[in-house]
């Protein structure tokens, strides 16, 4: 009984009890996105964003900005990795009975959710591009997360934690990156077979704005 008396677990039975209610193949539905179905949508919307970035006065800045999203995924990740170790926190199947449990093999530590981590520096990530796109992004990092405690593999905290170390590891490391990322992009857009990944053939046409008139990342949100 005192385990209901934590909000933590009474929202994950809550939101848990959700699939032992729904359908078979909602659950199985579920179980895709939440593995990988949300992944593969913000890897879409990346490409996306890069697609319209090619475009803009300020391609190179904007590209850069999206490289450095799954690089910060990357990092992200691998600060989750001391956590997990530090907190030591079981999966909540491990601890609560009664759980619907949609996928098997999950035997590691639960805190944090590395695919809340995963989504939400690839959204933020984004959204320091393009800000319609990243808002997209934002959402399905939610929902990521959302699946994860649908799913009876993470508590909601494992969720919000995932959220904002996603969200801190890109937006503190942004300009550090930035600044080592922008010269290459630029070295890769003055090349005449790999400077379409960077500028689009029109756009690497026009007459790059004065340096003193761009701004960085973050005071133009690089929105399209």
């Amino acid at each position: 009984m005192a385990e209901w008396e934590n909000p933590d677990v009474e929202l994950l039975y809550d939101i848990n009890g959700l699939a032992r209610e729904a359908p078979g193949w909602a659950d199985h539905l579920m179980e895709y996105v939440g593995e990988y179905g949300t992944v593969v949508a913000l890897a879409l919307l990346g490409v996306w964003a890069w697609w319209t970035a090619r475009r803009r006065a300020d391609a190179v800045t904007a590209v850069a900005g999206l490289v450095w999203a799954p690089l910060a995924a990357g990092v992200a990740l691998l600060v989750n990795v001391p956590i997990r170790g530090f907190v030591e926190r079981p999966r909540p199947f491990l601890t609560h009975d009664g759980l619907e449990v949609l996928v098997d093999g999950k035997r590691d530590f639960s805190f944090v959710s590395d695919h809340a981590t995963l989504a939400m520096a690839l959204a933020v990530g984004i959204f320091m591009v393009n800000r319609r796109l990243g808002l997209v992004g934002i959402l399905v990092a939610v929902f990521a997360g959302f699946c994860r405690v649908y799913m009876g593999v993470h508590y909601p905290t494992d969720v919000i934690g995932g959220l904002a170390l996603g969200t801190a590891v890109a937006l503190l490391l942004a300009p550090a990156a930035l600044a080592l990322l922008t010269p290459l992009l630029r070295a890769v857009a003055s090349s005449r077979r790999a400077g379409r990944l960077v500028r689009a053939p029109r756009a690497a046409e026009r007459t790059e704005e004065p340096e003193s008139e761009r701004q960085p990342c973050g005071d133009r949100g690089l929105a399209a």
